[in-house]
């Protein structure tokens, strides 16, 4: 049971405090309500961009991380298609440094060209090194498109097209920026040998005096049913061949999303797993199979990803995962089994909450999806899934309607 307090400021930052004092350390997220799913189909890669650009100085503070360092403290971020994720670890004495920090790129990042073009040429570099000179860089950027047709999932968090990050201008991400980084679009969360009294008064100090902003309601239209298998095949000069196989599976506040999650521990959850007993030790058509699902905020995807062994066809390695999918759809599955998998679940929730940063970053992430409170009714969402639950949701998405299919095959040498 993981305990904290609430309280939200006169701007609306949601302010969550976690106590431990068993560690001098403390822990400060700042969940920001936006992720490439928040962009312009014309304007992508925007969310991500900030990633970089809220390093780059801000308003009082013209670099970010040498106080950081100087306060003993270190930080990082993340991008997704949901969420932009700051956090910072550092020594309880010194969390008004965080405070400090935080709230002043909050109020305003150092705005200019030279800052612009500096992080615009870093995330083309990443976009180059990692989805256009890597090998197989470009299945996930194929896959999204081929299942998402209207959803803004159907684009990567890096960007949708390198040219708009290229041509993105100054008071585009001016706009951006003042659109959605705002205190009202935020979740702070404190974790670590801190009281909630000394959290209050620093958050009082720092965030309160920021302006609240416009609250950002979303109107982003449902993924359409899928109605019909899809398939695309790939040929590249990559030195393995991949399928992947994705279904459309409820959004992470669904109570359907356990099952999900369940299944793709049955199908692919270690050298146990089905997939793996079955097609990589037993009947050997691939060197590694994995599934797994997204976990998005709004309807996500399960994946199954198998790199080919020389000599079986796509078609072939296809056949057989859709055998194993057709066994686990027609028998309800072992209570030993399914223990197991609950077992495993289990241990890595409570290896999860070990980290403090850990355990700041899902408070913050429970309070975006309705209440932080849910982070403690996790493990009983799992347990009170069913072998008859799992096997009725396997019917329902493991369909081949509901199936995107991608070929990403090796290049025949001519």
């Amino acid at each position: 049971m993981i305990k904290f307090d609430k309280f939200t400021l006169k701007n609306g930052l949601r302010c969550i405090v976690h106590h431990d004092n068993s560690t001098p350390m403390v822990a400060m997220n700042i969940l920001y309500d936006v992720g490439a799913k928040d962009e312009n189909p014309a304007q992508t890669g925007f969310a991500h961009l900030f990633e970089h650009l809220m390093f780059g100085g801000s308003l009082n503070i013209p670099d970010y991380d040498e106080p950081l360092q100087m306060a003993g403290g270190e930080n990082n971020a993340y991008t997704t298609n949901d969420i932009t994720n700051y956090y910072i670890q550092l020594p309880a004495e010194n969390i008004e440094t965080a405070f400090w920090l935080e709230s002043d790129r909050m109020m305003s990042l150092a705005f200019g060209e030279k800052s612009l073009d500096v992080q615009r040429k870093v995330v083309c570099e990443e976009f180059k090194e990692h989805y256009i000179n890597k090998p197989s860089g470009e299945t996930w950027k194929s896959l999204r498109e081929l299942c998402y047709t209207q959803h803004p999932y159907q684009w990567m968090t890096i960007v949708k097209e390198l040219s708009h990050i290229e041509n993105a201008a100054l008071q585009d991400v001016r706009n951006f920026f003042f659109k959605h980084y705002r205190p009202l679009n935020a979740i702070l969360c404190v974790a670590g040998n801190i009281t909630t009294e000394r959290v209050k008064e620093l958050a009082t100090k720092w965030f309160e005096p920021i302006e609240s902003g416009e609250k950002y309601v979303r109107h982003i239209a449902d993924e359409p049913v899928q109605t019909a298998p899809r398939l695309q095949v790939v040929e590249k000069e990559v030195p393995v061949s991949v399928i992947m196989k994705a279904y459309h599976i409820a959004s992470r506040t669904d109570p359907n999303y356990y099952a999900a999650d369940v299944i793709t521990e049955i199908l692919s959850g270690g050298q146990s797993s089905r997939l793996y007993q079955k097609l990589v030790k037993e009947n050997p058509m691939f060197s590694q199979i994995d599934c797994y699902h997204t976990g998005s905020v709004d309807k996500g995807l399960l994946v199954i990803e198998a790199k080919l062994l020389p000599g079986i066809t796509a078609e072939q390695g296809d056949a057989a995962i859709q055998q194993e999918i057709e066994i686990l759809k027609a028998s309800a599955l072992g209570e030993t089994e399914l223990e197991k998998v609950k077992n495993k679940i289990e241990s890595m929730i409570a290896f999860e909450d070990l980290g403090l940063l850990s355990r700041a970053n899902n408070l913050a992430f429970y309070e975006l999806l309705g209440d932080a409170e849910k982070m403690n009714e996790e493990l009983a969402n799992y347990h009170r899934v069913t072998a008859a639950e799992v096997q009725s949701y396997a019917n329902e998405v493991l369909t081949a309607n509901n199936s995107s299919t991608l070929y990403y095959l090796a290049k025949q040498a001519s």
